[in-house]
């Protein structure tokens, strides 16, 4: 299989999508990766291009858990700074909060002209953490779930989406190499997308605040705790504002909002419209905004690497603070008996 020249952008979308057929997997023969960590994107990017034909090599600390799991799975294992030595491209599977440390120690001795580095999040590019040297080709390859997802989805035959970005291309090469990993990774199984560098960070980072990780949980929260205060018992509003919540989000993930609401009742979808465009105030609107600025500016970035060089003592107080939520035992009950399995 062989790039048929220039792709042509899907109609659908102004970004560029890589169809199967115009990627070349045999960039990569005769080539060594490695992939440095062996957590929640490691392993999966480790098996799955073991699975597809790819050479590898595991880069880990020889006292980690990682490294344990990576001999235990089959692969030979090496300490970050001997892994770079061998390998022709290198991804950095790292937490971001570490890996510039380790990058700094370990990586960037071995990066002689002519490898690639990779990334499978841009946050220590795009904030300056790590400057990667000139005559080496730096890519992007970003697949658009967990690596849990990622493992599973390739095991049953179907794939995640990926991202991919060339942010130093001293090859010439470097978009032919990123997307020959992505392949192996399985992603052209569903689609493989164009990007940079800084909008995957910045698009990530917002993603998780607002929505994910931060607005998700933060509306929920408060409908939890509004029925609380209004005298409901507190598996009632569990289930409601909480427990339910993965049953439209699974509409919206496969249908879309139009979708959602022909599967919902009536009094459901319109109740929905008067909620929506009660909660959507122009306060929400500007806490958004402020959240978008901080990741572009950096600002969340500096505060995120700073908490974790002094401990994290702030994240590990929020942690604290959310298991002591009233809302975290009525679930643990709840899931106790609905998912005995654990």
């Amino acid at each position: 299989m062989k790039l048929s020249g220039p792709c042509t952008p899907n109609r659908w979308s102004s970004l560029r999508e890589f169809a199967a057929h115009e990627i070349n997997p045999s960039v990569l023969g005769g080539r060594t990766i490695a992939v440095v960590g062996f957590g929640n994107q490691g392993h999966a990017h480790a098996l799955n291009l073991r699975d597809s034909g790819i050479k590898l090599v595991v880069g880990s600390r020889p006292e980690s858990d990682g490294r344990a799991a990576a001999v235990a799975a089959g692969f030979a294992a090496y300490p970050a700074a001997e892994a770079t030595e061998q390998a022709d491209v290198v991804m950095l599977a790292l937490p971001d909060q570490k890996m510039p440390a380790i990058y700094d120690e370990d990586i960037a001795p071995g990066l002689t002209v002519g490898k690639t580095l990779m990334f499978c999040h841009g946050f220590c590019l795009r904030f300056g953490f790590i400057r990667p040297p000139e005559g080496i080709d730096v890519a992007l390859v970003a697949p658009k779930g967990p690596g849990a997802t990622l493992r599973a989805d390739f095991l049953s035959g179907r794939g995640l989406a990926g991202l991919v970005a060339v942010h130093q291309d001293a090859s010439g090469g470097t978009l032919q190499t990123a997307l020959a990993y992505a392949w192996g990774l399985g992603c052209a199984r569903a689609m493989i997308l164009e990007t940079t560098v800084a909008e995957e960070t910045e698009t990530d980072l917002f993603g998780e605040q607002a929505v994910l990780c931060g607005g998700i949980p933060a509306l929920m929260k408060m409908a939890f705790e509004t029925l609380i205060a209004a005298g409901c018992q507190p598996e009632m509003a569990y289930f409601e504002t909480i427990h339910e919540a993965k049953l439209i989000v699974d509409l919206i993930h496969r249908r879309g909002f139009t979708g959602m609401r022909e599967a919902i009742s009536d009094t459901a979808e319109w109740g929905g419209y008067l909620a929506e465009a009660r909660l959507s105030t122009p306060a929400l609107r500007a806490a958004m905004q402020e959240i978008l600025e901080r990741v572009k500016d950096g600002s969340f970035a500096n505060e995120w690497i700073a908490e974790a060089k002094s401990g994290s003592q702030r994240l590990l107080k929020a942690r604290e603070a959310e298991g002591l939520h009233p809302a975290e035992p009525v679930g643990a009950e709840i899931r106790s008996r609905i998912y005995p399995e654990g």
